[in-house]
């Protein structure tokens, strides 16, 4: 099993909560962690400053289509981000850990 990492910024620390508790009862994912950000973007033709949310859900591979349909079932944003990062190193026993509790 390899480990995934799947990121999603949201509007507010409430919606990546409800999702995330959802997520971790069905053991889809081992842990999120969340953290306030400022973005700056182009949405509609102009420049946008806002604050959000970053998540950064760690799961393994057989979850993360399950992991990313349910993010895009779930978002409030009408494009919300799903970007998966490829782990290519990571230290045994947090494997382990994140094995056993997405299992």
């Amino acid at each position: 099993m390899k480990p995934v990492l799947i990121i999603s910024t949201y509007p507010n620390k409430k919606s990546i909560l409800k999702i995330a508790n959802d997520l971790l009862k069905t053991k889809i994912i081992a842990c999120v962690n969340i953290s306030k950000i400022d973005s700056v973007y182009s949405w509609n033709g102009k420049i946008q400053n806002s604050a959000e949310y970053i998540a950064i859900f760690k799961t393994i591979t057989k979850n993360k289509s399950k992991l990313k349909k349910k993010i895009a079932e779930t978002h409030p944003y009408d494009v919300p981000e799903i970007a998966e990062i490829d782990v290519t190193s990571i230290n045994k026993s947090y494997l382990n850990w994140l094995i056993e509790s997405t299992n």
